[in-house]
């Protein structure tokens, strides 16, 4: 069989450095570019064709589903999925993807996902991949500009929030998220009773969270829609005031959208 020629998508740089010491070891696996972003691996599919992605789930803006919706499962080459998401929320990958793996990737797992792909080109399986697919991407809500000119977001599959402690790791429910806040590069994930701090942005908590409940009401908050108490007209702009008695302030540009959900 010839080389298999792949294409590695994430935001992150030493995630895609670990990705690509991961493969070295594979010579009949040529890794012919990486991507930083959805919009470039959108090029880079349609100008190098690779017969792999290893795609990131999570990337702001535009992530791994918009990246397969824009560019048609039909015609995607085979993909394996990465993420962060906790092994609660990869089950949906189970049975559509090629294979998936669970950020941070260890060298076992990766072996095991080679060696399944190895089968899957040997077997020339492209119609069956395209089908698994189309069939994940039903189950994402398709995604659509905000009224206030936001990158496209498409909402990924619920599960559970990881958050890194001193002891390991706290699982979250996302109901018990009353609103998370943007600092810097980080965010503030607020609780009924505790604030956590992750690196990720709000654009990957978009990703991640369903978008009739949590709602961007400005560039550095998301807020549990569950949580709200009233939403106070204030010159300037208008607050929004949680049961907590947390005051948010709302963009007037995202007023109309966040009327709307609280109405339903």
């Amino acid at each position: 069989m010839s080389a298999i020629r792949a294409l590695i998508v994430d935001d992150e740089p030493l995630a895609r450095r670990g990705m690509r010491q991961l493969l070295s070891p594979y010579r009949d696996i040529v890794v012919v570019g990486e991507c930083r972003d959805g919009r470039e691996a959108l090029r880079c599919i349609t100008t190098l064709s690779p017969d792999l992605v290893f795609l990131d789930v999570q990337m702001p803006g535009f992530d791994g589903f918009a990246v397969i919706r824009a560019y048609g499962a039909d015609r995607m080459p085979a993909v394996v999925f990465v993420t962060a998401y906790d092994e609660f929320a990869v089950r949906a990958f189970e049975t559509h993807a090629l294979d998936y793996l669970v950020k941070p990737v260890s060298e076992t797992r990766f072996a095991a996902a080679v060696t399944r792909v190895r089968e899957r080109m040997r077997l020339k399986d492209v119609e069956a991949l395209a089908a698994r697919l189309a069939a994940l991407l039903e189950g994402v809500p398709e995604h659509v500009s905000g009224p206030d000119g936001d990158e496209p977001k498409a909402a990924a599959v619920m599960g559970r929030i990881t958050v890194p402690t001193t002891t390991g790791k706290l699982m979250l429910e996302p109901g018990e998220i009353v609103w998370i806040e943007a600092e810097d590069y980080y965010a503030a994930i607020h609780t009924y009773d505790r604030r956590h701090r992750v690196r990720e942005s709000l654009a990957a908590f978009e990703t991640r969270l369903n978008p009739a409940h949590f709602v961007r009401v400005h560039r550095g908050a998301i807020v549990n829609l569950d949580q709200v108490r009233e939403l106070r007209e204030e010159p300037g702009s208008p607050i929004l005031i949680l049961r907590d008695g947390t005051r948010v302030p709302v963009s007037r540009r995202r007023q109309a959208r966040l009327k709307s959900l609280l109405r339903h």
